[in-house]
């Protein structure tokens, strides 16, 4: 599967924990939409994923990937200590400069 560097760099960050690789993979403004809730900026999006990190312990495996223009869709299996895991969820992007400007994620 052909992936962008940025989406790469994000499934890398996400299944290593590592949150601070993770918001580098957003725009300064970059926003990201994760359970009813938008995180603005690279600090909120941080606070957000080292939550879900502590909490879900999340690691995701990439099933398909479409994209036309800035928006792409990403299909993973995402597994970890949450309830019905493993679940198939669709990460939604805007990638603006290889930066995520918008990810919204959803069942």
């Amino acid at each position: 599967m052909n992936l962008p560097k940025v989406v790469t760099e994000l499934i890398n960050a996400q299944n290593t924990f590592d949150s601070i690789a993770y918001t580098n993979c957003f725009s300064e403004t970059g926003i990201m939409h994760e359970e009813g809730r938008d995180y603005k900026g690279r600090i909120a999006i941080r606070h957000m994923i080292e939550e879900a990190n502590k909490k879900y312990q999340s690691v995701m495996k990439p099933l398909d990937y479409t994209e036309s223009g800035t928006s792409s869709i990403l299909s993973a299996e995402c597994s970890g200590t949450f309830s019905g895991s493993p679940l198939i969820l669709k990460f939604h992007f805007e990638i603006v400069d290889g930066q995520i400007q918008y990810l919204k994620v959803t069942g």
